[in-house]
């Protein structure tokens, strides 16, 4: 079972990476911040937030002592900062001047990557704080990397999809064409496992992608000679692009977080679907296992971070809301259920109150402006109006696995079931809101092609509207829905 325990709501944009040390947590964000947090009651430290870049933080790890913390960020640099006093230790500036999207340190400690958007690789040496060597990858940005246990080698990932192997004197060991849409994360466990030929040396390599997958690899490092890239399985239980993956400390876990808004829990060996987390309201961009403790966080768009306790038990039909990808359906909710969800959505002075008065999954869907007023007494108008707005778009996101909703109904920027679909100029159908947002942040390209568009006006697709209408009351009569 998979129960969330914290929702961390301080960061004022996109949450873009998490990290655990074994005392702490970080996570960073479009905000330029980074904050730290203690694991002892995810209470943020005195000298929380960080704040020292001047554009968006893409990526923060820990040093394997927990002492240093690096971040990145789109404004060229990657900075290493103690994590005792948050005093910054170093600010080191890619020499391209290019956005640096990863950073990772090597498990000895030895050496920093940092990884950049014009594909440059640099190693960074930590005794010294200054650059030891560099490379690039052929095409596109680096946006991935991980070291395998040993530090002997290190993967980076890049946007046109090739993984490559390199070892510390940035010699490239191999290289393969991994995800057509480009590599979006990649994770080694830091357990060995035997791939049938190979005693020892082999470790399991997870890959992830924009072509809504994950795929597990046997990864072999031989030296001088070079490394090798073994293809094993792949995991398709997201529905859309797959940005972040992770195992767990003992390697039996895999997580991923995905455009679609979930989380997906596999077990490595078997690569069953252990648990689905749906808290999050917009993309999973970032998920993390604490080392030596099922300990789970993961950060979306949404702005903010979850943190997951997970036990050794697998899931059974009845678990709660996260358990299990069939038990979506809200109506199933208990009232653990139902204030997991309250933390979620930013209400957590709420979770004693729906307590008090057994509000479970089926009360909460059937809750409206007057028994929020009159029974559960809450007077304030903007407050109802939140609740309400949550409360309904829980509603149409609760489809049961038995009632797949048509790719056309469903919005291509929000991945969601259209209440107001309009035309644009591209051709392609959206959600009003989400497409007036877009043209409001001031694109002026297609969501779906990237070509500019040549007009910002939106029609009514009415035709579509009513087919959506008419597919909802057929769900509703077979009874495959309790409410869209």
């Amino acid at each position: 079972m998979a129960t969330l325990i914290r929702t961390l709501t301080d960061h004022s944009d996109d949450v873009n990476c998490c990290a655990f040390s074994s005392s702490c947590l970080a996570t960073c964000s479009l905000d330029k911040t980074i904050r730290v947090y203690s694991l002892n009651d995810f209470t943020e430290l005195p000298y929380s937030p960080l704040k020292g870049h001047t554009y968006a933080v893409h990526c923060c790890c820990f040093s394997p002592s927990g002492h240093t913390l690096a971040s990145c960020s789109t404004d060229g640099a990657t900075i290493v900062w103690d994590t005792h006093d948050g005093q910054m230790l170093v600010v080191l500036g890619q020499p391209s001047g290019s956005p640096v999207r990863v950073c990772r340190f090597s498990p000895d400690s030895t050496y920093l990557v940092s990884g950049a958007a014009d594909g440059s690789i640099v190693l960074w040496n930590m005794h010294s704080m200054k650059f030891y060597r560099s490379g690039n990858v052929k095409d596109g940005s680096l946006v991935a990397c991980a070291f395998s246990p040993g530090g002997d080698f290190f993967v980076t990932g890049s946007s046109c999809g090739d993984l490559t192997m390199w070892d510390d004197k940035m010699r490239c060991l191999c290289n393969e064409k991994a995800h057509d849409l480009g590599v979006t994360c990649c994770d080694i466990s830091s357990h060995p496992v035997s791939d049938g030929e190979h005693a020892s040396g082999c470790f399991q390599m997870a890959s992830c992608g924009q072509d809504n997958k994950i795929k597990v690899w046997f990864i072999l490092f031989v030296g001088f000679s070079g490394g090798e890239l073994r293809y094993k399985y792949t995991l398709s239980g997201h529905s859309a692009p797959v940005l972040a993956c992770a195992f767990s400390y003992d390697g039996q876990l895999l997580v991923s977080g995905s455009v679609d808004k979930c989380v997906i829990i596999y077990e490595t060996n078997t690569g069953n679907i252990l648990h689905t987390l749906s808290q999050h309201t917009r993309y999973v961009t970032t998920c993390a296992f604490a080392p030596c403790r099922l300990l789970l966080a993961t950060g979306s768009m949404d702005k903010t971070v979850h943190i997951w306790q997970l036990d050794n038990k697998k899931p059974c039909a009845g678990n709660a809301i996260e358990s299990d990808s069939e038990m979506r359906t809200a109506e199933n909710w208990s009232e653990e259920d139902v204030s997991a969800w309250l933390c979620a959505q930013g209400f957590a002075e709420l979770v004693g109150l729906f307590k008090a008065n057994d509000i479970d999954g089926k009360e909460l869907l059937n809750l409206t402006r007057e028994s929020l007023n009159n029974e559960l007494k809450i007077e304030s108008l903007g407050l109802c109006s939140k609740i309400l707005q949550k409360i309904e778009e829980l509603r149409m996101k609760t489809v049961p696995v038995s009632a797949v909703v048509p790719d056309e109904f469903l919005c291509p920027i929000t991945r969601e079931l259209m209440k107001d679909p309009v035309i644009a100029a591209d051709g392609y159908s959206y959600e009003k809101e989400a497409m007036e947002n877009w043209i409001g942040s001031k694109r002026r390209s297609s969501p779906m092609t990237n070509l500019p568009l040549s007009s910002l006006v939106l029609t009514p697709n009415r035709t579509l509207k009513m087919a959506i209408s008419r597919w909802l009351e057929t769900q509703q009569k077979c009874g495959d829905t309790t409410s869209f």
